[in-house]
């Protein structure tokens, strides 16, 4: 039995989605969102989209004083994407690193959402999924950020974080602008997923 198949046949659905998709019943995260249906499990990311993979973001240490002493906490960001058109971001908090990034990582598979891609740049008009349909602009805390729509060949006009983020939801091509510490990688994450969440609310 293969890795994959073993941790498939492991997981027991505890939702009547999860049971759905067990079961074959529903076989893409297509039908899950034309449905409205909400996901409780991220098991059932991980079997409608299995090429979908993590990037820890960030991992930050928060020291607390208390009365037994001083409490050590790991604060964690992780995004998943798959890179053609799902992304999502999660947080987790812990006295261990290990487990402050794996709850980052299974909040963010709940929050995986769709992404729609084309190609909105004046410039290009190749009806293709490469870039972003129109410019969208997302806040997280501090941080704004625009994603443009980018012709053909331009690749990811980013700072290194960004691009990243924004390869790992899917674009190829884009101008970004940021406005604010985007240096907090926390709210620079969460603005990228309130300008990609919004290709979907805006279009």
């Amino acid at each position: 039995m293969s890795k994959q198949n073993q941790q498939h046949s492991e997981w027991i659905p505890r939702t009547s989605l999860g049971l759905l998709v067990a079961s074959g019943k529903i076989n893409s995260m297509d039908e899950v969102y034309e449905n409205g249906l909400r996901i409780q499990e991220s098991e059932i990311i991980k079997r409608l989209l299995p090429d979908i993979r993590s990037q820890v973001v960030h991992v930050g240490i928060v020291q607390k004083q208390t009365d037994a002493g001083e409490m050590t906490r790991f604060n964690a960001v992780v995004a998943v994407g798959n890179e053609a058109g799902w992304f999502g971001i999660g947080k987790g908090k812990a006295s261990q690193m290990r487990i402050a990034i794996d709850k980052a990582t299974n909040t963010a598979f709940l929050n995986v959402i769709p992404v729609k891609r084309g190609c909105g740049s004046w410039e290009c008009r190749c009806n293709q999924t490469h870039s972003v349909p129109f410019k969208v602009t997302g806040r997280g805390g501090s941080v704004t950020i625009e994603i443009i729509p980018g012709p053909r060949g331009l690749g990811l006009v980013a700072g290194e974080n960004i691009r990243s983020l924004l390869k790992l939801a899917g674009l190829t091509d884009a101008w970004t602008k940021s406005f604010g510490s985007t240096s907090t990688m926390s709210s620079t994450t969460k603005a990228i997923f309130d300008a990609l969440r919004s290709t979907y609310s805006k279009g």
